[in-house]
């Protein structure tokens, strides 16, 4: 449906992965146990070198494994937990990265600009992506507008971010946990993504427009994947001033597919 290139994945307890792009990708994995709520195994970020920094969080109390992985497409990369359990993880682009495929089909966005996932703490998050890993704000708010839901922390020197999911309840449902743990592929128009989608034999819900403007600004549209996982499909630009608080980074755009 959406278009990305299947590639298996070269860890030895790997799944399957769909590329978005060259670098970007979706990885599904069986999960160690059948009928879990929380659908989520773990979110990626890219580094420029992934010794260094493995070192530096083990120096600032972050627990950090010996050494780094490497993989069979000679990427470097190493996991850790956040302070709430949730597993991240960091990798070093490898010198052997996936071919462009020879048969492309044309993917409904080549950008995830963010994932999100549940927190409750976010003076904890904010000391791991903020102090120590200089995540800024780029935007928060909620509905209403005096609360704040969520929370939107940019990564350095980028325009993807990490989105804190706040006040879910302490026991949140299988529905609930897969609307907040979600992804956002970008795109430049929601109106025309729903063409496409229809294209696809995708319908939209009778009587519902499914193109919704987000109180921060920015039109999206929402589709669930076969497993309860939200697609978060977001226009890189705002249409209206947002709600709550400005934004404080540059917008993201399109990205070359491979």
């Amino acid at each position: 449906m959406l278009g990305w290139t299947q590639i298996p994945a070269s860890g030895a307890n790997s799944g399957v992965r769909f590329y978005a792009n060259h670098e970007q990708y979706v990885e599904l994995l069986t999960p160690p146990a059948s009928g879990l709520p929380d659908r989520l195994d773990s979110v990626g970020f890219s580094t420029s070198n992934a010794e260094a920094l493995r070192a530096y969080l083990g120096k600032h109390g972050v627990s950090v494994p010996p050494a780094v992985t490497v993989e069979k497409d000679g990427s470097h990369s190493f996991l850790v937990h956040d302070p709430e359990g949730n597993k991240v993880e960091f990798t070093q682009t490898g010198s052997h990265p996936p071919a462009k495929p020879t048969s492309p089909t044309e993917p409904l966005s080549n950008h995830i600009m963010h994932a999100g996932y549940v927190v409750r703490n976010r003076a904890a998050l904010d000391h791991f992506y903020k102090d120590l890993l200089g995540f800024h704000l780029y935007w928060q708010g909620g509905n209403p507008a005096d609360r704040i839901d969520w929370v939107m922390m940019q990564v350095p020197g980028g325009t993807d971010w990490i989105e804190y999911m706040l006040y879910l309840p302490a026991h949140p449902s299988l529905a609930q946990l897969g609307s907040a743990n979600h992804l956002a592929p970008g795109v430049v128009s929601v109106a025309e993504l729903q063409k496409k989608l229809e294209s696809r034999g995708w319908k939209p819900q009778d009587g519902k427009n499914p193109q919704i403007l987000g109180v921060d600004g920015k039109m999206q549209l929402d589709l669930t994947d076969p497993d309860g996982t939200r697609v978060e499909f977001m226009e890189f630009l705002p249409v209206k001033t947002p709600c709550c608080s400005p934004y404080t980074g540059s917008q993201p755009t399109a990205s070359g597919a491979w």
